[in-house]
């Protein structure tokens, strides 16, 4: 029998961003915050984190319906504080696994606008 991949035998802890650690006292969760409690998920044995989405979003469904795929939304802080985040759960031994649902993007995303834009338009028919 195939040995085990990664996966299979990790311990996994899903964040949910907007509630997890809140770094700069505003009341809802962010990435400076997340990465103050790395040692500690550490030290209950966690081997990777499934990070709820993070991305630009209306808020109509909890975060899930993505605005934008490439950027963070404002309220968790900056793209170059997720960087940092990814970057220490690396170092800390743990991976990083982002829950992505490409189908629940926004009314507002590029996409969708694009589909809707005209009869003609090449993403009304993906």
């Amino acid at each position: 029998m195939d040995a085990l991949k990664w996966w299979q035998q990790a311990v996994f802890y899903q964040i949910y961003p907007r509630s997890f650690a809140d770094g700069n006292g505003d009341g809802i969760g962010d990435f400076p915050g997340m990465t103050t409690k790395l040692d500690y998920l550490r030290n209950l044995g966690v081997d990777a984190i499934w990070l709820s989405p993070h991305f630009p979003s209306p808020f109509l469904d909890c975060g899930y319906d993505i605005s934008d795929y490439t950027a963070v939304g404002p309220e968790y802080s900056l793209l170059t504080d997720f960087t940092t985040f990814l970057h220490e759960a690396h170092a800390h031994g743990m991976r990083v696994v982002l829950d992505l649902v490409l189908n629940h993007s926004s009314d507002q995303h590029p996409w969708f606008l694009g589909s809707r834009s005209s009869r003609d338009n090449p993403q009304r028919d993906s």
